[in-house]
């Protein structure tokens, strides 16, 4: 007899069903609709790891519809209150160069450890603010290993710092995906006191505003101050999945997450 291969991690992952409410920390929650799922914080680190992605330590969960379709990740930088002075001065183009800049620091790292590089091809979407939900939000489209990546990003402004929502899906579904990941972020809400609007003074400010949150936030910082070379931690978490590996992982997942419908994406 052959040897008995050992269980995947992702046996282990505890996943919570909807429809519930998932917490974030003890920042936020999100309200899981019927059909979808959430892993937390320990679970989503695991699962970055799993996709080739060094993970931050920040990650507070992940949530998708059980078929794994598509999946979010939230992320809280707790950076303090972040000022939307610039919500009329997002230079696009220089947002752009900043970000190839950042993700070549990102490929030599990911060299080290044997992971495909990411070439950054251009904007899908360019950045854009709105002032009344404090929501920042703008996609890259990427390539790796000669297949199409494209990650939807939402920064969710909040009294003590901001939440990083990271809609990862296939890029020819993103158009389908978008209302299905936006009636999701309906249901995201700062806990009490939290708020964006709750700030008052003598709260803690960060030190960047709206252009460094999509150029990778406190790297912005890091690179005033000579440290560009951390700046790979930053920005490569700016794509979660890796090419081919995307759909392995996904397939490795749907065996072991335990109860929940076993049908292919879209099906």
């Amino acid at each position: 007899m052959g040897q008995e291969k050992p269980p995947s991690p992702l046996a282990n992952i505890k996943w919570q069903k909807g429809p519930s409410v998932a917490s974030l920390g003890n920042i936020a929650e999100v309200r899981l609709p019927e059909g979808f799922m959430f892993a937390g914080a320990g679970d989503t680190r695991l699962l970055m790891e799993a996709m080739e992605n060094p993970t931050s330590g920040s990650e507070l969960g992940l949530l998708g519809p059980e078929n794994l379709d598509w999946f979010v990740v939230f992320e809280f930088d707790e950076a303090g209150y972040i000022r939307d002075d610039e919500k009329d001065k997002l230079d696009a183009d220089a947002m752009l160069k900043s970000i190839r800049a950042g993700n070549e620091e990102g490929n030599k790292e990911r060299q080290k450890r044997g992971w495909a590089t990411m070439t950054i091809v251009g904007w899908e979407q360019p950045p854009h603010y709105d002032p009344a939900t404090h929501n920042l939000e703008w996609a890259i489209r990427g390539e790796s290993q000669g297949k199409p990546v494209v990650n939807y990003n939402t920064r969710i402004l909040g009294r003590r710092g901001v939440m990083r929502a990271t809609l990862v899906t296939d890029p020819g579904t993103l158009a389908q995906t978008l209302p299905s990941f936006k009636t999701v972020l309906g249901g995201y809400a700062f806990k009490q006191g939290s708020r964006y609007e709750q700030y008052v003074s003598g709260d803690k400010v960060a030190k960047y505003g709206l252009t460094a949150l999509v150029t990778g936030g406190a790297a912005a910082v890091a690179v005033k101050t000579g440290l560009f070379k951390y700046l790979w931690k930053l920005i490569v978490v700016i794509f979660i999945a890796i090419g081919a590996f995307f759909k392995r992982v996904f397939s490795a997942i749907k065996r072991f997450f335990g109860g929940a419908p076993d049908r292919e994406p879209g099906r």
